[in-house]
């Protein structure tokens, strides 16, 4: 739960940070009507107060004047039918505690308890009358409704009480269990902010709506603020707190050109941001409607249990007929009705499915639908593209080898020319290393500029054809690789980018690349998990990929692979009956991607394409999450599993007893809805699952970060 928390404090100076929805000057007010406070500013952009005041008074004092807010409405019950579970409960106390025949002498069916119950069952009755009267079918409602009357034409409505109840209760936990899911991540990335600054001629803040906001514009976030659209840094630096959209708690330093997102909290320092993305179109409201269609989506495991639950309903009316038949026991052929095994396995079922999203969630993986949970707890080939996955994706140069006369800086220059306009990591690093030594670009000609998709690009600068790229490119154009022999055994375990220049060797660019960090524990926690094949595919060279193979440890691995072969690779390995998952994050991934079982996206450098290709997207760059997913996905099958078992097994010795006459309807409907509830909050222990957090960013040691109090 949010607390007002203490932002800042020097001795007569406080911000507070409130969570209060008063009016601005209700707040104000009471803060200067305590003694010793001199002002009360509110900033309703920042969500915070200013406060003067004595030296003597200290922030626990300031904080104790506003009253703690209320709950968070996340556990709050909102089933539409609860008013009706508190009335059949009062009718249940006042008929146990006045069991009699009749009530002030008025028949049975006019009692408290049989009024009561006929009110609060109402939707039952009426759900269970359609479905046979339309679908020609008895389903859970029909079982109930036809309990409910028996319990009351028996004259004890009792039973019928303690069905509606119960079962409403247990209703009202799946439901809570799912709006938690859902309300943690609505919560958790509320924009909660109705203003901006926005900066007018790189000298003028003013404060607009953020609905008068476009992608171009720039603004300014202060520290303590949030940042309210999706876009880079074009000024200024900050440590901010990323946790809504990547799950790490450890707040992240920005600067110049980096990335911030919708939702994130500037925690200390202040930038100026360059929007690109704003209101439905930010990362934020894709991940909440993303949570949103999961839940909508079943496993297959769900509709096996609906399934199976609609057949043992015909089963029961079938063992209830019999019965009378045999015994010619009303009582007992009672207990074949109000006992039943499909509010235990859908509720159950459905509960364990939401709560493993809600849980994935938090901890930065985006689970697409129940199905993928499924999937996800039978991998047993992991599929991992290396650049921006195995590696942190930001490749450096390292080395610069010039050749045939050209000097390092000619080779640096003409290649960073014809990347300057690429995203690829690799023209990135070539740009970059070109603008750390200060290079003036030669210009280049847009029009005659050819991506060679897989092996580089072609292109016409200062009046030169420059070709940039892998060694394949050069045996395509037939350039004279000669001589490069000897130049390749000096750069042989790294990977290297070849410049020609006018159709003759111009130098060699080394880049490395380094592996991401926690990948081999995450590597070893797969294998635990079950995983047992795990395979590197790359687009690098040969000794490239096999220093990586031998530093990770991995089964295989396929180099030199272009990006429409990646998908065939996948396509083999499902063809041997393994089920597959891939993990990538580009946009050469996605055919991959979605021809796996299931396809992973990993990391903040995801692409859109990559991601809508994608059953499960990780938004943080902690490969950790990977193996904590699937261990959470093996931990919810088991967890539905056993829930079947203690729903047939409970509910198949509540029938046996019932139909022997060793105990009544009324307590054969309590152990039968006792077990539901049972099973259902076992289901919501998932959302408790402690996360292994062996992996964390480590903290600049030139930066202090204020922690957040909730």
């Amino acid at each position: 739960m949010l607390q007002n928390q203490v932002v800042h404090h020097v001795s007569g100076r406080t911000r507070l940070k409130l969570t209060t929805k008063e009016p601005v000057p209700i707040v104000e007010a009471r803060f200067r009507a305590y003694p010793g406070v001199y002002s009360a500013i509110v900033s309703p952009y920042s969500r915070t107060i200013l406060l003067h005041h004595e030296s003597s008074i200290t922030p626990s004092e300031l904080l104790s004047i506003y009253p703690k807010p209320k709950p968070s409405p996340i556990l709050a019950i909102t089933h539409p039918y609860k008013k009706d579970m508190a009335i059949s409960l009062g009718a249940l106390v006042i008929d146990l505690l006045f069991p009699m025949r009749s009530w002030l002498g008025i028949k049975v069916l006019l009692r408290p308890g049989a009024i009561a119950s006929l009110y609060a069952s109402r939707h039952i009755l009426k759900q269970g009358t359609i479905s046979m009267l339309k679908e020609h079918k008895p389903n859970a409602d029909t079982l109930s409704a036809t309990a409910i009357f028996a319990s009351l034409c028996k004259g004890s409505p009792k039973s019928a009480l303690v069905i509606m109840f119960m079962s409403t209760l247990s209703e009202i936990i799946t439901e809570m269990t799912a709006n938690r899911t859902r309300n943690y991540v609505r919560d958790m990335l509320h924009m909660d902010v109705a203003h901006v600054w926005k900066v007018i001629d790189e000298k003028e803040e003013r404060k607009v709506s953020i609905y008068d906001i476009r992608a171009g514009d720039h603004i300014a976030v202060f520290e303590g603020e949030k940042i309210s659209a999706d876009g880079s840094i074009v000024g200024g630096w900050a440590c901010v707190d990323e946790s809504s959209i990547t799950g790490e708690y450890v707040p992240k330093e920005v600067g110049m050109h980096d990335s911030v997102y919708a939702g994130t909290i500037v925690k200390s320092g202040n930038i100026r941001v360059q929007v690109e993305r704003v209101g439905d179109e930010t990362a934020v409201s894709r991940i909440v409607q993303m949570i949103e269609d999961a839940q909508l989506k079943k496993a297959p495991i769900q509709s096996h249990a609906d399934h199976l639950s609609e057949k043992l309903v015909p089963l029961s009316f079938l063992l209830a007929g019999l019965l009378y038949l045999w015994t010619r026991s009303f009582d007992r052929v009672l207990n074949m009705l109000v006992i039943d095994f499909v509010c235990g396995l859908k509720l159950s079922t459905a509960t364990a499915i939401s709560a493993s999203i809600g849980k994935a969630a938090r901890s930065g993986a985006l689970i697409k639908g129940g199905e993928y949970i499924e999937k996800l707890s039978t991998i047993d080939t992991a599929i991992l593209d290396k650049t921006g996955t195995i590696t942190i994706g930001k490749p450096k140069v390292t080395q610069v080898v010039p050749f045939n006369g050209f000097s390092e800086a000619e080779v640096i220059r003409y290649a960073a020319s014809a990347e300057e306009h690429s995203s690829h990591p690799i023209a990135q690093a070539i740009v970059q290393h070109a603008n750390h030594q200060t290079l003036v670009l030669p210009d280049h000609d847009h029009n005659h500029m050819e991506q060679v998709i897989g092996h580089g690009i072609k292109a016409i600068i200062g009046g030169k054809e420059v070709l940039v790229g892998n060694k394949r490119l050069l045996h395509t154009e037939k350039i004279d690789i000669h001589g490069l022999k000897f130049m390749d055994k000096q750069v042989k375990s790294a990977n290297t980018v070849y410049v020609a220049i006018d159709r003759m060797i111009a130098g060699v660019l080394v880049m490395e690349d380094s592996i991401r960090e926690g990948m081999k524990r995450t590597i070893n926690q797969l294998r635990r998990e079950g995983v047992d094949e795990l395979v590197m595919i790359t687009g690098d060279k040969q000794e490239v990929a096999q220093q990586v193979q031998r530093d990770l440890h991995l089964d295989a691995y396929f180099a030199e692979v272009l990006p429409h072969q990646k998908a065939e690779f996948v396509k083999r390995y499902k063809e041997s009956g393994n089920t597959v998952m891939m993990v990538g994050d580009g946009i050469n991934d996605a055919p991959a991607l979605a021809y796996a079982d299931i396809g992973v996206t990993l990391g903040e450098k995801r692409t859109d394409i990559a991601v809508e290709a994608s059953d499960l997207v990780i938004t943080s760059d902690n490969p950790a999450v990977l193996s904590d997913v699937i261990q959470l996905s093996k931990k919810t099958m088991k967890t539905i599993m056993y829930n079947f078992s203690i729903t047939i097994a409970v509910n198949s010795a509540a029938i046996l007893l019932g139909a022997l006459g060793i105990i009544p309807p009324i307590v054969g409907a309590a152990i039968h809805n006792a077990a539901t509830i049972g099973v259902v909050l076992n289901s919501t222990t998932l959302l408790f699952t402690e996360e292994r957090r062996e992996w964390t960013q480590p903290l600049p040691s030139s930066m202090t970060y204020l922690v957040d109090s909730a």
